[in-house]
């Protein structure tokens, strides 16, 4: 799906409700940030009765032309938008038949990046987003930008949030989270949440000590290639999840890999990755290894 120019695109997932542009909007000033193209995507599962009008018979044949028609709608009112914002991205569209996390995951495997929107109004509605954003960020290829909210910039400087945790995973996040802060002039916190063992450790002092030094071996090297962005690296106590919701009260993003040293075998997003998903107050960008 790469261009002529061999340049990845960025791949958004655009929902029909137009109230809904946060995810639009955060993937167009990205591909405008990066210089990519931009992909738009609306993806058409089984016909359901919220597309049934006054004038439409049920039959599969009419069903089906009415989605077309305004899956086509959709797109056009999305590329508007995305032009007004900025005229200079590249864009394309697809609308595609079939679920929306099978037709994402399709079409991240020539993506840069996949983004989706996620809200939290009702349990219902977090249900649906789940049943799209987790299986997608499980099985993506590239890194998954989940956008709950707009980026924060309450505070001075504004920062990136990474976590770490020694893994694969992790280290791949911390390329992302340098990119991502510098393309905003952004500072970075690099953050090893530390939770310990229920039964206790017996030199908690040098369980801290190992941490730091993972935490400092995962983003050594790095300040070379962003030498522009400022970096804090600390070890935090406490569980991952809560610790890294709370640092993404005033982030611009989190991002975090999409599973950590302790994932079971088969499992193919890590607890830490399904639990800032829910609870972060930004977007989160999840990387696989």
């Amino acid at each position: 799906m790469a261009g002529a120019d061999g340049r990845r695109p960025i791949v958004v997932g655009v929902d029909p409700d137009p109230s809904k542009r946060l995810a639009l909007a955060w993937a167009a000033d990205e591909a405008d940030r990066r210089r990519l193209p931009l992909r738009l995507v609306h993806a058409q599962g089984v016909p359901t009765g919220g597309y049934r009008s006054g004038e439409t018979r049920p039959s599969w044949e009419e069903w089906n032309q009415a989605l077309h028609e305004l899956g086509d709608q959709v797109l056009k009112e999305a590329v508007a938008f995305v032009r007004s914002r900025h005229p200079e991205v590249e864009v394309s569209t697809l609308l595609a038949e079939g679920e929306p996390a099978w037709v994402l995951r399709q079409e991240a495997r020539g993506a840069a990046l996949v983004v989706v929107g996620s809200w939290h109004l009702s349990r219902r509605r977090e249900m649906s987003s789940s049943s799209v954003i987790l299986p997608l960020t499980a099985h993506a290829p590239c890194p998954v930008a989940v956008v709950p909210e707009p980026e924060h910039v309450t505070q001075q400087p504004a920062y990136f949030v990474v976590g770490i945790d020694g893994s694969p995973h992790a280290a791949a996040a911390v390329d992302v989270a340098f990119e991502e802060a510098a393309l905003r002039g952004a500072h970075l916190r690099a953050l090893y949440v530390w939770h310990p063992p229920l039964l206790g450790v017996l030199d908690e002092d040098a369980a801290v000590r190992e941490c730091r030094r993972v935490l400092s071996e995962t983003v050594a090297g790095r300040t070379a290639t962003y030498p522009d962005v400022e970096l804090h690296h600390e070890v935090v106590r406490g569980h991952p999840v809560q610790v890294l919701a709370e640092a993404s009260e005033h982030a611009l993003g989190l991002v975090v890999g999409t599973r950590g040293r302790g994932g079971f075998t088969g499992m193919l997003l890590g607890s830490v990755s399904q639990g800032v998903l829910h609870h972060a107050g930004c977007p989160v960008i999840t990387v696989p290894a």
